[in-house]
């Protein structure tokens, strides 16, 4: 379905949801929203393929459709399990509809749960999160990279795409300026450019770039490497 969400003038600001209005369309929305998104899907496929070990598990937080699952299992070592979390019961009832409808192999457990508190891992190779940590609240994100750096594997891998802010105020600006661009060249215009942003103001908090990797190595992560940059999106790997 074709994301019309804030097509309309609201009557008031809310703050942005996963409710069924927005996992109907997730799957547009992202995709004109996030540049290159694609791409990055098929960038963390060939990361996760290479230090996903047989007879661990993947685990996907703010798994939302099933996208990242859906395509890693078509690469992945089938022993490979999966571990998809998402706060949205919403989300998850699509996620395990169009896990089932892509014949995905891998054993698949889906939970609901609230990362603000945390996680639990278990005998874990891969974690990813793909723009899931910037909606998780400043106050715990360094506790949740550390909870996960504790619990993975040695020699683990953790995946992470997320908007960032500039480093300095006046490339930041122009920054967000180019990705309002691109959002009008993907058939947005600028009241649902501006209505969306109003929904996200206080839900989804980004960090610097150099913030992020601060937070991985402060966890204890090493190889900290950027592997995809547009702008102010950013994706990040690192070992344990």
């Amino acid at each position: 379905m074709i994301d019309k969400v804030f097509k309309e003038k609201a009557d008031q600001s809310t703050d942005f949801r996963f409710d069924k209005k927005v996992v109907d369309v997730f799957d547009d929305m992202v995709v004109r929203s996030v540049p290159y998104y694609l791409e990055i899907q098929r960038m963390m496929v060939e990361l996760a393929n290479t230090f996903a070990k047989p007879n661990t598990n993947l685990y996907d937080l703010g798994c939302s459709t099933g996208t990242t699952m859906i395509s890693m299992s078509k690469e992945l070592d089938k022993s490979v399990g999966f571990v998809g979390i998402d706060e949205s019961p919403q989300m998850l009832e699509s996620c395990r509809n169009n896990l089932d409808a892509n014949g995905v192999e891998q054993v698949v457990k889906l939970n609901s749960f609230d990362l603000n508190k945390g996680v639990e891992i278990e005998n874990s190779s891969v974690v990813i999160l793909c723009l899931t940590l910037q909606f998780v609240r400043p106050l715990y994100r360094a506790k949740l990279i550390q909870s996960i750096y504790d619990q993975m594997n040695p020699g683990g891998a953790i995946i992470l795409v997320e908007k960032v802010i500039g480093e300095g105020s006046d490339f930041n600006r122009k920054f967000i300026d180019y990705y309002y661009d691109y959002k009008r060249r993907n058939d947005y215009n600028d009241m649902e450019i501006a209505q969306k942003r109003e929904a996200l103001e206080n839900i989804l908090i980004p960090f610097k770039l150099s913030e992020n990797i601060h937070m991985l190595e402060e966890a204890g992560f090493k190889d900290c490497e950027t592997f995809f940059k547009w702008y102010n999106f950013t994706g990040l790997i690192a070992i344990k």
